[in-house]
């Protein structure tokens, strides 16, 4: 299934992590936590605030864990989820 936000997660972390041109490579098989470098613990904070802030939503303090930020696919399902309930 596409994530309807995929593409705006997509920037909301090039722009988090400062991941310049590497944005556009983004898809929803990248692979995040564990693969960029960027993405260390702290940054996990620092993204999922900058999500919170964009989308109005909150995340539980179970949902901040590897499988989330597995794969950009993973997190933007998420987002889209939270969006919709």
């Amino acid at each position: 299934m596409a994530s309807s936000c995929l593409h705006e997660v997509a920037e909301l972390l090039g722009d988090v992590l400062k991941l310049g041109k590497r944005t556009t490579r983004l898809t929803a098989e990248t692979r995040l936590f564990g693969s960029l470098p960027e993405l260390d613990s702290m940054a996990v904070v620092l993204v999922v605030v900058a999500i919170e802030e964009r989308y109005g939503i909150r995340f539980d303090p179970e949902e901040v864990q590897a499988e989330t930020f597995a794969t950009l696919g993973t997190l933007a399902a998420l987002v889209d989820g939270k969006r919709a309930s």
